[in-house]
């Protein structure tokens, strides 16, 4: 009987079983930010621990950092101090961090893969629930908490219970203005937010594989979204196309032996899954999300549904979403206002997002009212952009070009919805107050699909554009 990829970095990576019944599972790359290290690092001085392997452990500064200024001390004290802790805490135990000086700054998980830290075959963890972003290199990629942020600086290793392996196969070819942030959704929207309780996804089929390694980058990374804490691709030539020649990623004969070991851990032809699930993407439409979970999402002119007829345990929730935005049942979500539009994200923040925006932006003009602004994923990005004159064409359209960050994807830094402003965003959750304000009003969609939004001052269909 065949493996699939989890079963071959599970066995490479276990170092015991546990009394609990758990596995000991030794972690490849840690990854780390500001905002959940310092409480970990002070764990380790209170017991006197040393960090295992600083080598294996590289940290950012994206959560909390302005995208405006980036003048110091930061206008937020906790910001300023959480800032300090990383810059205090990785010089103290030798750790690689890419702060702004650095040139390399930028989310965790868009500096991972484009540096060439993430690999095929490897186990990576981060505070962060985004983490299986990196799962599309096909690694074994999570989030963990604080206190397990501890016990890797500490000991290299974690606790965990083997996941069940759910096979997702994408087929069919996507039409113009569908892109691989609709694939996500839709897939969150069939299967439910607890649909991937207690499994990794595979992601598999013909559209996956014709995929970017940046549109497979943002079909895992909503994993979480879904339920699953794991959401993985095959490495094929596709992925090695991508690392040959970043930074961190072996050269010369390395680079053969490399390759050879990351097509060997991709999932056997007779792998077994505890689960398929099948999804035909030749009619799939722009997604838009209508409530406050990332499953509450229908194709932009489709009726969002009656509550009665959701399954029991998203009636309540359903219920809510629609309270708290202020739709109704049978309405779609093409027409619908908005007042601000964001571009970026971990989820949409790579120079692919930024060019398939910017295409469509040329010669347009963001609608009276509508604040916009670009967030890059990385200063990489950045640069990249500002080579190829994406700025200029986002700034002639009315949009504010940022420095590289988190920014409102979350409200941990001075990015922020007020009152009860309605945003299209490209980012990857719409929970009540994520972008800052209680009230505020997240409606979740591709980089294009914003752009649109914001020319039209409401939400529009692509397709139609």
């Amino acid at each position: 009987m065949g493996k699939h990829l989890v079963d071959k970095i599970w066995e490479l990576h276990k170092v015991k079983t546990l009394p609990s019944g758990q596995d000991q599972i030794a972690i490849g790359l840690h990854l780390i930010h500001e905002v959940t290290s310092p409480q970990a690092f002070a764990m380790l001085k209170e017991y006197n621990m040393a960090v295992k392997h600083p080598e294996r452990t590289f940290a950012t500064a994206d959560h909390i950092i302005p995208t405006e200024s980036r003048a110091r001390p930061f206008a937020d004290s906790l910001a300023e101090a959480m800032m300090e802790a990383v810059e205090k805490n990785t010089k103290e135990y030798g750790i690689t961090f890419f702060g702004p000086e650095s040139g390399l700054q930028g989310v965790v998980h868009i500096i991972g893969p484009e540096l060439g830290l993430t690999q095929p075959g490897m186990t990576i963890v981060c505070g962060d629930s985004h983490t299986a972003t990196h799962g599309a290199f096909g690694a074994l990629a999570f989030g963990i908490g604080t206190s397990q942020v501890r016990d890797v600086l500490a000991t290299q290793t974690m606790a965990m219970g083997k996941p069940k392996v759910r096979k997702i196969e994408v087929k069919g070819k996507l039409s113009r203005g569908v892109t691989a942030k609709d694939i996500i959704l839709k897939i969150i929207a069939e299967l439910g937010v607890n649909g991937g309780l207690g499994y990794a996804y595979e992601y598999a089929g013909e559209t996956i594989e014709g995929l970017s390694m940046e549109e497979r980058m943002t079909v895992c990374n909503m994993s979480i979204e879904g339920g699953a804490r794991f959401g993985y691709i095959n490495p094929d030539q596709t992925t090695f196309d991508y690392l040959k020649g970043r930074k961190y990623v072996p050269s010369g004969a390395a680079w053969d032996k490399a390759v050879e070991f990351w097509k060997s851990i991709a999932s056997d032809a007779d792998a077994q899954y505890d689960d398929i699930y099948t999804l035909d993407v030749n009619n799939l439409k722009p997604m838009v999300t209508w409530g406050i979970n990332p499953g509450q999402a229908i194709g932009v002119d489709e009726p969002i549904p009656e509550t009665a007829s959701l399954p029991g345990e998203y009636q309540d929730s359903a219920g809510k979403g629609l309270i708290h935005m202020g739709f109704k049942e049978g309405e779609t979500m093409e027409g619908k206002k908005i007042d601000v539009a964001f571009i970026g994200s971990c989820t949409n923040g790579r120079i692919s997002d930024l060019r398939d925006a910017a295409e469509f932006l040329k010669g347009k003009r963001v609608a009276e009212g509508v604040w916009a602004f670009v967030v890059p994923g990385s200063n990489s990005v950045k640069i990249q952009a500002e080579k190829e004159g994406l700025d200029k064409i986002f700034e002639a359209a009315g949009f504010q070009w940022r420095e590289a960050g988190c920014s409102i994807c979350l409200g941990m830094n001075p990015d922020k919805l007020v009152g009860n402003q309605m945003s299209a965003s490209s980012s990857n959750r719409n929970f009540i107050g994520r972008q800052g304000s209680p009230t505020g009003k997240t409606l979740l969609m591709s980089p294009v699909m914003v752009a649109a939004a914001a020319v039209a001052g409401k939400v529009v269909d692509i397709r139609k554009l």
